[in-house]
């Protein structure tokens, strides 16, 4: 049976409602941008309709695996409006078995489902905002039972697990398709249609692709197949018949030997690219803005995860380490856009990753919190074997509780600092820095810092001066303690300046312009003389700004969060971003994170409110398919990556 659905021929739903010439009542031939199209919107809904027996000849099953193409140019609506593509309703009561309805940046498709409970109707919501570019666009919906996944004009799927699988028995018997409608006046479809097919068996987005947008067909009726005629004479935009230049718009298409020296437009950023070798070159700038997030790649770990560290190795690739609870941490790679398993390690509840060079050399430094099984107390760094492609072990380094490791170059010379918890039951005692010996080749022991429940470590660089902020948590008795802001002068760190914080867990230092800003996220309130309260998690962590004439950093803002973790600062296109790791609020682990968007005076203002549960650190990178967030959680084996998406 299946080899028979899968030979089934695409049928052109579209050419069945239409009459080869095209002469049904209020039905119209439009060209736009090059391509022909038939508007609907002035017809009645029963003349652009026939049975469902006419395509459903042998079996009047509706195919329990498909894919539904369109290409459309679809028009601008107002708020809350929704116009039918298509729908396949029963002719008796009037019910909506099938349907694919478009909104303002969403695209919908209906669908009846029934069981002994009774019927009822489901829906499968797909964001789309791209749509709303008044381009042409091919729409490519594969359906297999729970599984729907929605391809844009050959670009990466958006996939969904729906709930609701769709029936495996949905009888077509006595219904009739209506193009462009819902058989009522009201939602009928006023943009463009050029293709509405159906093909049982197969996710049609592997025929087609790839290809440019309006020319994405695997059948379209006789009446536009007059493609090559020359545009009309009042079209504004000349489209490329008389010239030899070729201009793909869309998103991003293959670069290779095939589009050497082709234009690529990506309308929705207004950027322009050219193909040189295999990388599309920016010819006309394009300014990128996040328009929302959504969920990317589900990544199950063999346990709860601490910390993330993504990085790059040359020639190698793109990698994240991920620090485990339990005695085995992991790195993956990132291969055909998604991270898969690379290597494992042995760890003792790894607390953090630290990718660095030195020269060509490639280390990962690990900081494990417990003890092995001999009783012993050390990290691990690792080197990166260019022979085998893998990181192998380099140096112990005895630590006690590491919660971080943090490297840095001063004066051409390397360091390592690693941020001591506790020994035992005691928090109050030194976090060490160690300086790499060329000679030896080898890190060591170069300074000790007195620190109380060191979490973090953060280096970074204002002019010719270098500074080392310290996160402490917790002196044994309280979490509200200083932590310090250190600055080398004369071969070491001195104490710069001190911060009243609360359970520090994290600091993130940070540029925009050229005023520099150092964000604490701040844990947990908590004294021993004082009773626990649930709402000692939910405080404010803070922002300070570098005050050049004061020589020192001062408070710029304070944000309210829930025992936050992390903060990871990331730019798109002009605008700059804070997203913060809420954890816990006193309740419950499922708590919101959020991303910040910085407005100058008003500061960094909340535009995205992230689901997440236990949060424990956020990762932000890019590669050429686009910009990601990444986010472990310390209470489920799963880690997310989130893609933004940008218009």
């Amino acid at each position: 049976m299946d080899k028979l659905v899968s030979d089934l021929r695409p049928l052109d739903i579209l050419a069945e409602a239409v009459p080869p010439d095209g002469s049904a009542s209020g039905i119209s031939v439009t060209r736009v941008q090059g391509a022909l199209g038939l508007q609907l919107s002035a017809a009645a809904p029963h003349a652009i309709s026939f049975p469902a027996s006419r395509i459903f000849v042998r079996c009047d099953l509706f195919p329990e695996e498909f894919s539904i193409v369109v290409t459309l140019k679809p028009p601008i609506l107002p708020p809350k409006k929704n116009e039918y593509l298509f729908s396949v309703v029963a002719e008796g009561p009037d019910a909506l078995l099938l349907g694919l309805r478009y909104s303002p940046a969403r695209l919908h498709f209906l669908f009846l489902r029934e069981d002994a409970a009774g019927a009822w109707q489901t829906r499968v919501s797909f964001r789309s905002p791209a749509l709303m570019d008044s381009q042409w666009h091919t729409l490519v919906l594969a359906v297999s039972e729970d599984s729907f996944s929605l391809t844009m004009d050959c670009g990466v799927p958006v996939d969904i697990t729906a709930d609701v699988p769709f029936p495996a028995t949905l009888s077509m018997q006595g219904a009739r398709f209506f193009i462009g409608s819902r058989r009522r006046t009201k939602g009928l479809f006023t943009g463009l249609v050029r293709q509405l097919v159906l093909l049982p068996g197969s996710d049609a987005a592997a025929q087609l692709c790839p290809c440019r947008n309006a020319d994405i067909v695997l059948s379209i009726p006789p009446v536009l197949q007059g493609l090559t005629g020359r545009p009309a004479d009042n079209e504004v935009l000349t489209y490329p018949y008389e010239t030899n230049m070729k201009v793909t718009l869309g998103p991003q298409p293959p670069c290779t030997k095939v589009e050497d020296a082709q234009f690529w437009f990506d309308a929705g950023r207004k950027g322009l690219y050219l193909c040189v070798g295999s990388e599309w070159v920016s010819v006309l700038a394009a300014k990128e803005k996040l328009d929302y997030v959504e969920e990317y790649q589900s990544l199950h770990t063999n346990s709860e995860t601490l910390g993330l560290e993504v990085f790059v190795i040359p020639e190698a690739g793109l990698f994240m380490a991920t620090a485990h609870r339990k005695t085995t941490s992991a790195i993956y790679k990132w291969v055909d856009r998604k991270f898969i398993t690379y290597q494992d390690f042995p760890t003792q509840q790894a607390q953090s990753w630290r990718h660095f060079t030195i020269g060509r050399k490639v280390f990962l430094a690990v900081a494990n919190f417990d003890p092995n099984e001999k009783g012993q107390e050390f990290s691990v760094i690792y080197k990166w074997s260019q022979r085998k492609q893998r990181f192998t072990p380099y140096q112990r380094v005895p630590t006690h509780s590491a919660r971080d490791w943090e490297a840095f170059e001063v004066a051409g010379e390397h360091f390592l600092a690693v941020a001591n918890h506790r020994e035992g039951d005691n928090h109050n005692i030194n976090s060490v820095i160690y300086k790499w010996n060329p000679t030896t080749r080898l890190f060591e022991p170069n300074q000790t810092i007195a620190t109380c429940g060191a979490y973090d470590w953060e280096f970074f660089t204002v002019g010719p001066y270098s500074f080392l902020v310290v996160a402490n948590a917790f002196n044994g008795t309280s979490t509200k303690v200083q932590s310090h802001l250190y600055v080398w002068l004369l071969g070491s760190f001195q104490l710069f300046q001190s911060f009243l914080t609360c359970g520090a867990a994290d600091w993130e230092v940070f540029r925009i312009g050229d005023r520099v800003f150092l964000a604490v996220a701040n844990s947990h309130s908590y004294d021993v003389e004082m009773q626990v309260q649930n709402d000692s998690y939910v405080i404010n962590s803070v922002i300070y700004e570098l005050n050049v004439s004061a020589q020192m950093f001062v408070k710029f803002q304070e944000i309210t969060t829930c025992s936050a973790l992390d903060w990871e600062f990331f730019s798109v296109g002009e605008d700059y971003f804070l997203v913060v790791a809420n954890s816990f609020d006193g309740n419950t682990f499922l708590v919101n994170s959020i991303i910040y968007r910085w407005q100058g005076y008003e500061g960094f203002v909340a535009v995205h409110s992230l689901p997440t549960f236990g949060c424990r650190d956020w990762e932000a990178f890019r590669t050429a398919a686009g910009s990601y967030l990444v986010y472990s959680s310390a209470k489920e084996p799963l880690s997310r990556v989130l893609r933004l998406r940008t218009g």
